[in-house]
């Protein structure tokens, strides 16, 4: 399958000015892709874009990745935002740009990419020389007709600041300095960015009188919801381990919608039609084997967190919902189950009612009583049916999917 070919079969070709994709499937192609530190870590929505890169350099292509120091310093993309976003210090946005260096590093570990700050070049910008050589040639026409200026602008609008209304000219200098400095001729880019996208390309074509284009690729939609993909009951999945555990990055995956999983395969991995399309006929034999979403945490967590972090978190999820033994465990696994479930230290004395209550597992003793006549309550595994004491390290399982970690 040719290049431009896969790109529509996975879904990755939104709103984009190249005329012919055809022209993708010959090598040689310089792009840029961005993000603003806008918080301190990407997220799975960032991931789709950079994956899509990775496709990129994989045909052939070039790839500068952009941390957006100098753009999160103006107050970052206000395009969807209803009010202004709170001001960022300096030594956070530093911060933030090398985490997000740091998850370039770990996520284009297999290709050749650039990476670059865009503060660096504007650091040293005199204000003036800026709006003589370059605002000059910036048209505020397209910018007062886009739907999220009009918004704040207009009535019981919260208004715009220079800052915000700066943006997409701040954004379009930096494609044509990378054009100057990298002949970058192609930015990929989010379809929520595409307007702030083409402001480079016209300059490009104002200042240095070239082509370049812009490539934007869909946001991955939720079908279930028709709401961006992403987001959990607890918030945004980040590619920050800090603040989504392997552990939750891996359930998450493991828990998306049947109706969208064989498009999030496209999307977010690298597995042949061949491979995807049988994926697909054996879910839709065994839609209760789950194989789509099985295959799809595994190859994601993988891609993102490397093949240790996906080992631990697969046999501590065989311990948690499989067949495999607390005791099959290491220490490492054990720590990150501890840091996933309701836990409590091994004591003279400790019961299972005691472990469960501590835990809020169960609210009270009776309730405890209630359960271990029920048979709901096994500890390793085994179904117990009267209080005892726990003399060792175990799991304690309520139902189907409460548990408590002895340690």
């Amino acid at each position: 399958m040719k290049f431009s070919e896969e790109l529509k079969w996975r879904g990755l070709v939104g709103q984009t000015t190249i005329d012919d994709l055809s022209t993708l499937d010959t090598p040689g192609q310089v792009f840029y892709i961005g993000a603003d530190p806008s918080a301190d870590s990407m997220t799975i929505g960032n991931l789709a874009a950079m994956i899509t890169c990775v496709r990129f350099i994989r045909a052939g292509h070039r790839g500068i990745v952009l941390a957006g120091g100098a753009t999160g310093m103006a107050g970052g993309d206000p395009d969807g935002k209803d009010e202004t976003r709170a001001k960022i210090d300096i030594a956070t946005i530093n911060d933030r740009v090398e985490r997000f260096k740091r998850q370039y590093r770990q996520i284009f570990r297999s290709v050749d990419v650039t990476i670059v700050n865009n503060y660096d070049w504007f650091k040293n910008i005199n204000y003036i020389d800026f709006l003589r050589d370059i605002g000059r040639h910036f048209s505020m026409t397209q910018l007062l007709d886009r739907d999220f200026v009009k918004k704040r602008i207009g009535e019981g609008g919260k208004g715009i600041n220079y800052a915000e209304f700066s943006y997409s000219l701040i954004q379009g200098y930096d494609f044509l300095h990378l054009y100057r400095e990298y002949g970058v001729t192609l930015q990929l880019c989010g379809v929520d960015q595409f307007g702030n996208s083409t402001t480079g390309m016209r300059l490009i074509n104002k200042l240095e009188n070239a082509r370049a284009d812009v490539f934007g690729i869909p946001l991955v939609i939720n079908k279930s919801t028709g709401k961006k993909f992403g987001k959990s009951e607890e918030g945004a999945v980040w590619l920050d381990a800090n603040k989504t555990s392997v552990y939750q990055f891996y359930q998450f995956w493991l828990n998306v919608d049947d109706l969208g999983v064989i498009d999030y395969l496209k999307v977010y991995t690298f597995l042949s039609k061949d491979e995807i399309d049988e994926i697909e006929a054996q879910q839709l034999k065994n839609p209760g084997g789950r194989l789509a979403q099985r295959r799809l945490a595994e190859e994601v967590t993988r891609f993102v967190h490397g093949d240790e972090a996906l080992a631990k978190v697969q046999r501590v999820t065989d311990v948690l919902f499989g067949d495999r033994q607390l005791a099959e465990l290491d220490e490492s696994e054990i720590d990150l189950l501890r840091m996933e479930i309701p836990s409590v230290e091994l004591a003279d004395g400790l019961t299972v009612s005691d472990a469960l209550t501590s835990t809020g597992v169960a609210s009270s003793k009776s309730e405890v009583r209630r359960l271990l006549s029920g048979r709901a309550i096994s500890v390793n595994g085994a179904k117990v049916e009267s209080d005892s004491n726990l003399t060792e390290r175990c799991l304690i399982k309520r139902g189907r999917n409460q548990f408590v970690l002895v340690y």
